[in-house]
């Protein structure tokens, strides 16, 4: 499974920002995806998830309201919106996947991290106020 992620970059407070995530080399029924970010000095956390076969999403309580989590199965790519973006979003944003007999919804974004498997690079998100 192969992952790279686009569309980070520096947005104005209040903004969105559309994040992309390519997937190769996976089996949609196989596998849910997923997005965390990792800011400066802080611990990488989860922000959501999709099986995307099923098309049901996970949003972490941190962003809640804010995010929309989608697949576009014709290109292969998830993809994050954020909306409203404050300072406190701004991070490495990083997409991964996990197979789908390990992934518990939204406790997959909050715990037991090692059972994604494959990472992308990462991209960068920062938010000026």
């Amino acid at each position: 499974v192969q992952l790279v992620e686009s569309g980070g970059g520096l947005v104005q407070a209040g903004g969105s920002l559309r994040l992309a995530c390519k997937a190769s080399g996976l089996r949609i029924r196989d596998w849910a995806l997923g997005w965390f970010r990792q800011a400066p000095g802080k611990e990488r956390e989860g922000v959501a998830a999709i099986n995307p076969y099923a098309r049901t999403v996970y949003d972490a309580d941190s962003v809640k309201g804010r995010v929309t989590i989608t697949w576009e199965n014709s290109e292969n790519t998830m993809y994050l919106r954020i909306d409203n973006l404050k300072p406190g979003d701004t991070a490495v944003y990083y997409c991964a996947a996990i197979p789908y007999s390990l992934f518990y919804g939204t406790e997959s974004l909050t715990s037991r991290e090692q059972r994604w498997a494959s990472w992308g690079q990462g991209t960068q998100v920062t938010v000026a106020l």
